[in-house]
């Protein structure tokens, strides 16, 4: 899939007829043109044409691409085909043709009085006569093979370009200059294509490039097109334009040749914005300050220079006096025109691993950047320091200086900016260890991804994540099998006995301790744990009060509370259960560690920022 154009080609119609203005590039039309001046010249009137040369037929062309250009059209064909209809104006236009798909947007220019005396009329015109209509249609050619989102962004830069044009026309005909220039320019070059090469262009297009100022401003919009992706241009020196495409802008940035980023996963990646995220910007803060307009939103000014790694979007919005709905927009913005990307704030329970597709060639241009920014320093090195996931707080010493801490976090910020590196979160599965060797009163008999494997065997994942089980296996398993085994015969007993007496007898006989050490506790919150565990199933109950953690009725409570607000699914990791229910995460990994025998946790990247990089 090429996000690059192809051609881009700029047509009008009007009373005169349709034609073709300007196609860039044209390099590829224009070589033979010595070729067609030779035989003008040796054109002889009287020579006889061969019979088998007119019955020859030519096999049809499949293909209309030869080395990225594009072939095959002449420039009638292609303004016959762009010069539609008043109906179909200000409406996309799309046209496939073989392997080449045509994207623009036609607009209508109604010409002035003021356009008609430029053009020539008489000057005893009245200024109320009707005006005839002008359409001009910008198109752009892609590859057949474009996506969706690819058409949609060109479909958008067409329309952008096109309302432009027509602001400048009421403002100063400026669209109707420029088409006298152009076809002052066509008609010049053919009436003496005898002598071919005058002025030394081998072209019109030549021409219209040296005189008119459109034509050199829809040359740098193809290059800028494929250089980088990003436009910012003034028509006529006064209407600025900018565009972004994203699929281009972060494929450049990132040297991800082979990887591309719909604009579709980015609104995926900001509609799961939340305040405890952070913003790491990818350039430099002077740069990207330079490199804004003169009438820039003074709240992304003040943004960009308060901003820092270590505050959240929460934080930045107090410091910045923004509204958190201003931040996310602003954030938004900065993300789609690949100047920022979204991160968790530094601290040290961060855990980072490299990258799946960080380029660790030698050849690399990221070495020679790493070693400007820190002279000394090694990138593999630096890099290989991460090669199993890694917390910041494992990194740092009470050992190490200011100095040293610094330069630490600023070499992970460099590689996060660089997206070597990838942060990793914790996720919480809820497993009731009753039910693993329970099926049909056998025990399992092993096996990798088997529903009777240990936890270990069970949860694995790929280079990304680590899996942790709550607890090793040893020598004691068997027992613990046992103590199963016992409860699942209590369980079944339980089933066949429908009383409430029977339930509590059992329930009692599996935590005989419960009572002596969960009274002040339940008189606190005035629930008995058979009403706390109420969102569980029998099963699950006997699991969780098999625990020696369970008699206390906090611990209980608040586990019951993550069960039942749908975080221990494996779905939310610590630090956004930690902001929805304000929790610190000691508490967490303390509750964590007492109910380790149901609760099984998983180090993987977030779904929100994973995006950004590529697993293949």
């Amino acid at each position: 899939m090429e996000a690059n154009p192809i051609s881009v080609i700029l047509v009008n119609s009007d009373s005169k007829g349709d034609r073709l203005l300007f196609r860039f590039p044209y390099a590829a039309d224009s070589r033979h043109t010595g070729e067609n001046c030779q035989q003008i010249r040796r054109r002889n009137p009287y020579a006889v044409t061969v019979t088998e040369d007119l019955l020859q037929t030519q096999p049809a062309q499949t293909s209309n691409i030869q080395q990225g250009r594009l072939t095959g059209f002449t420039d009638e064909v292609l303004s016959t085909l762009f010069a539609v209809k008043p109906e179909l104006c200000e409406r996309k236009f799309e046209l496939k043709v073989n392997d080449v798909r045509f994207v623009g947007h036609p607009i209508q220019l109604p010409a002035t009085s003021q356009s008609r005396s430029s053009l020539g009329g008489a000057s005893g015109s009245k200024p109320d006569t009707p005006s005839h209509t002008t359409l001009i249609n910008m198109v752009f050619a892609l590859h057949a093979t474009a996506s969706h989102s690819i058409v949609k962004c060109y479909y958008d830069l067409s329309k952008r370009l096109g309302v432009a044009l027509r602001h400048e026309e009421k403002r100063c005909s400026y669209v109707t200059q420029e088409t006298k220039i152009m076809i002052t320019a066509h008609d010049e070059f053919s009436t003496r294509q005898s002598e071919c090469n005058i002025y030394g262009a081998e072209s019109a297009f030549d021409l219209i490039l040296h005189r008119s100022s459109l034509a050199k401003q829809l040359k740098g919009v193809f290059q800028d097109l494929i250089q980088t992706g990003l436009i910012k241009l003034r028509i006529n020196n006064w209407l600025q334009v900018s565009f972004c495409l994203p699929q281009k802008v972060h494929q450049v940035h990132f040297h991800l040749k082979n990887f591309i980023i719909e604009p579709e996963a980015i609104d995926r990646c900001l509609q799961s914005l939340r305040p405890y995220h952070g913003l790491l910007l990818l350039v430099e803060p002077s740069e990207l300050l330079e490199s804004l307009p003169p009438d820039a939103s003074p709240a992304l000014v003040r943004l960009v220079q308060i901003h820092s790694p270590l505050k959240s979007l929460q934080t930045l919005s107090a410091d910045a006096d923004l509204t958190l709905a201003q931040v996310f927009q602003l954030t938004g913005h900065l993300v789609y025109w690949a100047k920022a990307t979204i991160i968790y704030p530094l601290c040290e329970s961060n855990v980072y691993v490299i990258a799946p597709d960080a380029p660790t060639d030698l050849g690399s241009p990221l070495v020679e950047r790493f070693s400007e920014q820190f002279p000394g320093l090694c990138l593999f090195q630096t890099m290989s320091e991460f090669s199993q996931p890694t917390s910041i707080g494992q990194k740092v010493s009470p050992l190490l200086g200011s100095q040293a801490l610094t330069q630490l976090i600023r070499t992970v910020v460099w590689m996060l900016r660089h997206r070597l590196l990838l942060q990793l979160h914790t996720y919480v599965y809820f497993m009731a260890t009753s039910r693993w060797p329970h099926q049909e009163g056998s025990l399992p008999a092993g096996g990798e991804g088997s529903f009777h494997s240990t936890p270990e065997e069970q949860l694995s994942l790929g280079p990304t994540g680590t899996w942790s089980a709550g607890h090793a296996r040893s020598d004691s398993d068997a027992s613990s099998i046992s103590d199963d085994i016992a409860v699942l015969r209590a369980e079944k007993q339980f089933q066949h006995r429908g009383s409430h007496h029977h339930q509590s007898a059992v329930l009692n006989s599996l935590s005989p301790n419960l009572d002596d050490g969960s009274t002040d506790g339940d008189k606190g919150n005035g629930l008995i744990p058979e009403e706390l565990l109420a969102d569980f199933s029998e099963a699950e109950r006997v699991s969780i009060l098999k625990i020696p953690a369970a008699t206390n009725s906090d611990d209980l409570a608040l586990l019951a509370k993550l069960y039942r607000s749908g975080y221990l699914r494996g779905q939310h990791h610590l630090e956004e259960i930690m902001y929805l229910e304000n929790l610190r995460r000691s508490q967490l990994l303390q509750l964590l560690d007492k109910f380790r025998d149901v609760l099984v946790t998983c180090e993987t990247e977030d779904p929100a920022i994973a995006i950004f990089y590529s697993h293949s």
